[in-house]
C-alpha cells in the first residue's frame, strides 16, 4: 500500500497516522497512534540509537529533523516502538530518548548528532552492495533497473556505490575536466562560500533539480558534486530516474577533491 506523510491506516474505531521520517533512508516512515500513546519509529529512531546515515540516500541532517520534529514533538509519555534492537529491547518513550539517546540525547545540537554519525565508520553488511540496489528498483529484473551498467553507456570507467550508483573518482574527473558538465547541488550560500567550488560548474541546488533538470546540457556527461558526495548521490539517482544515462557522482565530494590537490575557486584562505 503506497502511504505518505499525513495519512491515516484504520483499523476498527482506531487510527495509525503515517509520518514520513527520512535520514536512514528516503522511504522511512513512522507510525503514530491517535491519542499519541505509542509510535512505531521502525529504523529512524532506534532504543539509545537510530538508524545508520552512509548509504541508501541516509543524510545525518535530515535524519536529525525527522527525529527532532516528528517524533520528539511527541509527548514525552509516548511510548516508542522501534523496528529492531540488536540487545532484546522492546519499548522506550520519547522522555527517555530526549534524555539519554546517545547520539541526539540531552544537550546534543544538530551538529554533535551529524559529527557522530559521520564518524561512526561501521562496516557495511554482507552482500549490501547486492541488496541495497535489488531495493531501490522494488525487486524488479535488472534489465528494468535505470541504474545497473547496462543502462548506461560506457563513457567512462564507473565504480559502483554501496547503493549501486555510478561514482567518479577526482583523478580522472580533473583529467577528463573539458569533456564534462560538473553540477553542483549544494545551496547558493555553499556554493559562494569558503568551502569553494570547482569553476565553471552549474549551481542547481538539490530542492530545485527536478523542475530544472532541462537546464542541463545534452552533449556532455554530467558529474554531480557537492561537498560530501552524499546529497550529489541522490541527485545522481533522480538524473538516473529522469532518463540521463551518462551520470555520475563525484566520490568524496568536494571534500575529496581538495584532500586530493585539485583546484578550487573562492576557498577562504588560511
Amino acid at each position: 500500500m503506497p502511504l505518505q506523510h499525513g495519512d491515516r491506516l484504520s483499523f476498527g474505531v482506531r487510527w495509525l497516522e503515517v509520518r514520513s521520517t527520512p535520514g536512514h533512508t528516503n522511504g522511512c516512515l513512522s507510525f503514530v497512534l491517535d491519542d499519541q500513546s505509542m509510535a512505531f519509529s521502525g529504523d529512524a529512531l532506534l532504543v539509545r540509537g537510530c538508524g545508520r546515515c552512509d548509504f541508501q540516500q541516509g543524510n545525518p541532517h535530515t535524519l536529525w529533523a525527522s527525529i527532532t520534529q516528528q517524533l520528539f514533538s511527541l509527548p514525552d509519555s509516548c511510548l516508542l516502538y522501534s523496528g529492531h534492537d540488536y540487545e532484546g529491547r522492546t519499548v522506550s518513550s520519547v522522555v527517555e530518548e530526549k534524555a539519554f539517546n546517545a547520539r541526539l540525547g540531552g544537550m546534543a545540537t544538530e551538529r554533535d548528532f551529524v559529527g557522530y554519525m559521520e564518524s561512526m565508520q561501521l562496516p557495511h553488511p554482507h552482500r549490501i552492495a547486492e541488496a541495497l540496489p535489488g531495493n531501490m528498483r522494488s525487486g524488479k529484473p535488472i534489465d528494468q533497473d535505470v541504474t545497473s551498467p547496462a543502462a548506461n553507456p560506457c563513457w567512462a570507467p564507473l565504480q559502483r556505490s554501496y547503493a549501486g550508483l555510478p561514482e567518479l573518482p577526482p583523478a580522472w574527473v580533473a583529467s577528463h575536466r573539458d569533456g564534462l558538465s560538473l553540477l553542483d547541488v549544494r545551496s547558493a550560500e555553499e556554493y559562494g562560500g569558503p568551502d569553494g567550488r570547482v569553476a565553471d560548474s552549474l549551481l542547481i541546488p538539490l530542492p530545485e533539480l527536478e523542475g530544472r533538470i532541462s537546464e542541463l546540457p545534452v552533449n556532455q556527461p554530467v558529474v554531480v558534486v557537492c561537498h560530501s558526495g552524499s546529497r550529489s548521490a541522490l541527485a545522481t539517482q533522480q538524473l538516473l530516474k529522469a532518463g540521463l544515462s551518462q551520470v555520475a557522482n563525484l566520490h568524496g565530494g568536494l571534500a575529496r577533491w581538495a584532500d586530493e590537490g585539485y583546484p578550487l575557486q573562492g576557498v577562504a584562505s588560511t
